[in-house]
């Protein structure tokens, strides 16, 4: 009886020692997953370099500073030629082409000879001309003639309107066909039987480039029938499509700033001179004109443009452009600090300790990622709102702060 006590009291004890293992490995792990959980949540924001990793890649620090910028409105758009300023080529009188002077890309004057064509009716064109001429010298006479008869009462009246009417009809032929030649280019006091021309000269209308070219050697060109395209780019202006919440910071006279979307490289500038007073199309946008200055060097009609348009100045904090880097879709300035960097794993025994012996041998500064959201831009500035207050007059890295950033992300990496 006694020894079956002992074995019973000696089984509970095995239990209650068990239980308690149990309960003990279950905190450790509920700790350990609170630990890591918690590591996760808060990311490093702090960055430590050494002097001598702040000198070898050049950082410098500033400060926040009052800055006198530019606002401004980005918006696209598309380079156009006024209509007057285009012009097609044309013949008015059909024929075949004979000869083609110029290539695309040519720039051509006003006048100047673009083609050559040929067609036999041409040639009978002039010879009704010369006809009308002869006739009327020959109704000249008759009616001088009718009209001395019917002065001495020796000829009959009507003879004399008829000569008369005669005579009307064939001038007014030969004012016809003089008209006709000259927009031929053909000079009428210059035709005679032995100088007949079967070929016409087609000239370019207005001063430009060469755009396009619609025929060539040997077809047939129909009276209007495009031969040619001149567009004359010295005259080229911008079109702006501004959206309708910016339309009232709009003038008259506000310098654009643009760049072509196929070579932002080069950038243009060009003054606002007429603002829209309708929608284009079914779009939100109105249609802002603005006439290109200086240069306009590689400039042709149709080219899609980004414009940026220089508002009224305001002064607002800022900092150089090379302060602020962006991470996750948002923007950072770094701010110098006295917080340290927290120990998340305090397990790293051996990284830990050559991470204190190192600090000991050199001097370290500590820098804190801030978040800014960025306004306008202008002269190398970028004005900046903080999301978290900036104590005024503290230092933060205003040439280098993407090798602050590069630090703190290797250091985020090596942490985890």
């Amino acid at each position: 009886m006694i020894k079956g006590k002992i074995i019973y009291i000696a089984l509970i004890s095995v239990l209650l020692a068990s239980c308690e293992k149990k309960e003990e490995a279950a905190t450790e792990n509920a700790e350990k997953v609170s630990q890591e959980s918690t590591h996760e949540e808060a990311p490093q924001t702090i960055a430590s370099l050494t002097e001598e990793q702040i000198k070898a890649v050049g950082i410098t620090l500033g400060k926040v500073e009052m800055k006198e910028l530019t606002s401004t409105i980005k918006a696209n758009g598309a380079l156009r030629v006024p209509n007057n300023n285009k012009a097609t080529v044309t013949s008015l009188y059909g024929g075949v082409i004979k000869t083609l002077n110029v290539q695309i890309g040519d720039y051509i004057k006003k006048g100047q000879v673009i083609a050559t064509i040929s067609n036999p009716e041409y040639i009978q064109l002039q010879e009704q001309y010369l006809t009308v001429n002869n006739r009327i010298i020959f109704a000249e006479q008759e009616y001088r003639r009718q009209k001395e008869l019917f002065d001495n009462d020796a000829g009959a009246k009507k003879n004399l309107q008829s000569s008369d009417a005669e005579l009307k009809t064939l001038r007014t032929q030969r004012a016809s066909l003089l008209r006709q030649l000259q927009m031929m280019g053909i000079n009428p006091g210059k035709i005679n039987n032995g100088n007949l021309r079967a070929g016409l000269s087609i000239t370019s209308p207005i001063s430009g480039t060469i755009s396009n070219i619609n025929a060539q050697i040997g077809s047939y060109v129909d009276i209007s029938a495009p031969v040619a395209e001149v567009i004359d780019n010295g005259s080229i202006h911008l079109d702006l499509q501004v959206f309708e919440k910016d339309l009232p910071k709009m003038r008259v006279g506000q310098i654009v700033h643009f760049k072509l979307t196929n070579n932002p490289e080069t950038e243009y500038d060009a003054k606002i001179y007429s603002i829209g007073s309708s929608f284009e199309n079914d779009s939100k946008t109105i249609s802002v004109h603005c006439a290109v200055t200086g240069n306009k060097a590689g400039l042709i009609d149709g080219m899609n443009i980004t414009g940026i348009v220089s508002l009224d100045k305001s002064t607002t904090p800022a900092v150089p452009d090379e302060a602020i880097v962006e991470a996750d879709g948002k923007y950072y300035v770094f701010v110098k600090t006295n917080k340290k960097i927290e120990e998340h794993n305090e397990a790293e025994g051996e990284h830990a300790n050559e991470k204190k012996i190192s600090e000991k041998e050199s001097k370290t500064i500590n820098f804190e990622k801030t978040e800014v959201v960025k306004g306008s831009s202008d002269m190398g500035y970028t004005a900046i709102t903080t999301v978290n207050a900036i104590p005024a007059n503290i230092d933060i890295v205003i040439k280098g702060a993407f090798f602050v950033n590069a630090k703190l992300s290797n250091a985020g990496e090596h942490e985890h």
